[in-house]
Formats: C-alpha cells, structure tokens, sequence
C-alpha cells in the first residue's frame, strides 16, 4: 500500500484537467474511488476531480462539458478522448429520503467536502499540481490495517444513506478489508433506513460484490448483521439448516463455498448463490435412512429464485439464465447413462447453458466439503460425451432436424396449426433416440403418420 503518489502516476489527461481548473483561479484534486485503488496498488476504473469551481465555472473552461448532476454540483468533462466527473466542494442538508441530501451548499473547504463522504478510504485527496496527499480523517492508516471505518460517527454516516451499509459490506468483498467494530455495530440501527433503498440500488452492489475475488466475506457481513434479513431472507434460512452425510457443511456453508468457487462472472456466482435457496422449505427426515432429504429443492429454488430477481429489477434474460441454472443445477450422471440420455440431457438443458451449468455442477461438488475427485471425474464424462455427440452433428433441437414447419406444410399439405409445433417435438424424440432417422424422406414418412394419429385423437 503506498504513503505518496507520484504525479506520474496520475494519467496527463486528468493532470491536464486539475492544471487549466488551477489556471482558472480554482482548487483541483483527484479523489475517490479512484484514488484508493491507486493507493491500493490497483489500476484506478475511474477519476473523479473535486474543485472549488462551481459547475458554471467549469463549463466557462472546457469545450465538452455534460450537466450530468449539476443540482449536485457534478458536470461531466469530456477530455482527451475520456469522461471525468468534475464535483464542486461540498456540503450536504438532511437526508430526509434515507438516501440523498435533501439540499447541498458549495464550499471551499476541501476538508469539509471530505468530511461529508462514507469512508476514510474514500476520504482522501491528492494535489496533481502539488503532489501533496490530503487525509484529514486517517484514511491512509485505514488502508495499511486493511480497515473499512466510516468518517466520523458510523449511526449518523449510517441514518443518512442507507446504502451505505450495503456499500460497507460490499467493500469488505471487494477491498478485501474488515469491518471496524463500531461500523459493524451501526448497521443494526440503519437497516430501516437500508429498506428504503431502491430494488435497482441493491442489485448493482451485489453485482459487484459478486464479481469480488471472494464474494463471501461480503454475504458474511450481510448475514450476520441483518442486511439479508431485509433483502433476501430466504438466504438467511440456510445458516444452521443441517444437511445429510453427503454434506460436510450446512447449506449456508456450502452456499458460501460453491459461490466463491463458480467463475467471477456475476451471474454464474448468483446462481451458485441461489442454487439451494430451496432446501431449506423441501427438508425431511427419512425414516429409511435417518438422514434428510430435499426432495424437488431445485424446482422450488428456481421458482424462490425468480421472485426475488424479478423484485430486484434484474432483466427478463439475466432472471432466465439465473432460473435455468437454479432449475437444473441437480445433475445426475453416471456412466450407465445411453447416449440417447446424454442427448435428452443436452435437450432439456439447451446447449447454451451446458458449459455454465457444467461449471456450476464441479463448483457445487468441491463445496461439499468431502472428497470430490470422483464427482468431478464423471462430471469430465459427461462434458466428454456432450463433446462427442456435438461433434458428430446430433440433433438436439427442433431446429436441427432434417425438415421444418415450412417442409411439413408443403409436403403433407397442413395448414398453419399447433399440430405442426407437435408433431416437430415428436419427430425429435424419435431422433434422439435413433439418430439416424434425421433425414428429410424418413422424416416426412414419420410425420405422415404422427399427423393421422394426431388426427385420430380425441
């Protein structure tokens, strides 16, 4: 973690930006995210600017200026083929909403407008014309103990922003920090306040909470300190909910693992967040076995999974890939399976979703916290076979059989009707069966006599 930063290490663009705001008379200095990350050693994603010019100020300096927030004192600079946020110093009213300022007032003390920000990491500045840090709240201490501590009083930074306490947590995933005592023990008292935080809020600081290296030291935080009572209580009912002798972890346990080891993309890691989401409501006893059972969890998961994504705002095609994931996440091979099983597999899954879900299954067998090498052998089995049936051009779906809706209308002369739709389903099922009954004579021949039992049903 560095003490100093070079001007090197600030790009020339946003050098070239503090410098013509200085020039005008105004105070310029790097701050944010951005800041702390290069502090961390990390490359900065962004760079925010705070100044004592006001919004009009600024745009007086720069050809390309965007109004993005300018209630707020924010205008966006277009420079150097790059986006900066350009902040006027700050002070902030109430936050009546439990979530923005009810007013801002501009100020010229820097160490005011850091006083106002949630984190001494996220309360440090850096002079680009000087080369001078500014860390009037211990933030650069903060950073060395790999301490996530709020500035000032935690329950006021807390009352203000209830998004705050999601971003805390989030913050211990991504920073890969701990919680100071007292900021952790403030979260309780904030969390009516987090509830009045929008769907939409919430589900991007879990996004990026899951792209995290290790998604739950965040899930920890929410757990433990009721943030997930709030949003999604049906995770909290896995903590304690027992499982059986293939199992060395309870189920919020094992969550947490399968999750951390699923891929870093975010909805790989949702649904291995929300894979046995439904274990919890299917849990019994045995009498044959004395040991528990979950009968049907991955259907009712699924079903629990797409209540919550839908009223989290995430889109109708990231809840369907998160669902279908959930939904077939029990997979079951062994190698008796025939190989028209394999290709049954590959049809009720979709193709698309066979490498995610593969994924899934290996990271859901090492959580389980027991010896897992031959669960995973038969796993590279199965991925094996799907290979080889692909490649030999298997028919796995309507679209790739030999005839379509169009051939079966013209050489059996059919009308458009729901018949045509059924009779393709019944022609791929014998094809994945007989793979070689895929031809466009033998096809037809089979459909001429589907399209007579059709009609002859009642």
């Amino acid at each position: 973690m560095r003490t100093e930063v070079r001007k090197d290490a600030v790009p020339q663009t946003v050098q070239r930006l503090c410098a013509r705001l200085r020039e005008g008379g105004h105070g310029a200095w790097v701050v944010g995210g951005g800041l702390r990350d290069l502090l961390r050693g990390e490359a900065p994603k962004d760079w925010d600017i705070a100044t004592s010019a006001t919004p009009e100020q600024v745009t007086r300096l720069f050809r390309k200026v965007i109004p993005t927030g300018v209630q707020h004192g924010t205008v966006t600079v277009l420079l150097g083929g790059g986006q900066y946020e350009v902040t006027t110093l700050r002070g902030e009213g109430a936050y009546s909403d439990g979530r923005r300022p009810d007013s801002v007032h501009f100020v010229n003390d820097l160490d005011e407008d850091l006083a106002r920000r949630d984190f001494t990491v996220n309360a440090i500045a850096f002079d680009p014309g000087t080369g001078r840090l500014i860390d009037p709240f211990g933030g650069l201490d903060d950073l060395q103990a790999r301490c996530l501590r709020t500035v000032g009083d935690p329950r006021a930074r807390f009352g203000e922003d209830g998004l705050r306490v999601l971003r805390a947590a989030r913050f211990v995933g991504t920073l890969e920090f701990e919680l100071e005592a007292a900021t952790e023990a403030a979260i309780s008292a904030a969390l009516p306040t987090f509830a009045q935080v929008s769907a939409e809020r919430v589900r991007d600081e879990w996004l990026k909470a899951l792209a995290s290296r290790q998604p739950s030291r965040a899930f920890e935080v929410m757990r433990r300190t009721g943030i997930l009572t709030v949003s999604c209580p049906d995770l909290v009912a896995l903590h304690g909910c027992t499982q059986n002798r293939f199992h060395a972890y309870d189920v919020w346990g094992h969550t947490m693992a399968c999750m951390d080891a699923c891929d870093r993309d975010p909805l790989h890691r949702l649904a291995g967040l929300l894979h046995d989401v439904g274990k919890p409501a299917t849990r019994e006893l045995s009498e044959k076995t004395s040991d528990y059972t979950f009968y049907n969890h991955e259907r009712v998961g699924a079903d629990m999974a797409k209540g919550w994504l839908r009223r989290y705002r995430f889109s109708k095609q990231e809840t369907s890939q998160v669902v279908h994931l959930v939904r077939h996440h029990l997979i079951c091979y062994t190698p008796e399976w025939t190989d028209a099983a394999v290709r049954r597999f590959v049809k009720r899954v979709g193709p698309d979703a066979i490498a995610p879900l593969l994924a899934l299954g290996r990271a859901d067998v090492m959580a389980k916290g027991l010896p897992a090498d031959k669960d995973l052998a038969q796993l590279d089995e199965l991925q094996a076979r799907i290979a080889a049936i692909t490649a030999q051009g298997a028919a796995l779906s309507v679209r790739d059989l030999a005839i379509s809706g169009r051939d079966l209308m013209q050489e059996l002369q059919l009308r458009p009707s729901p018949t045509i739709g059924r009779v393709l389903d019944r022609l791929l099922e014998r094809v994945l069966d007989a793979p070689e009954l895929n031809e466009r004579q033998a096809l037809l021949t089979l459909a001429q006599e589907l399209v007579v039992q059709e009609a002859e049903s009642p």
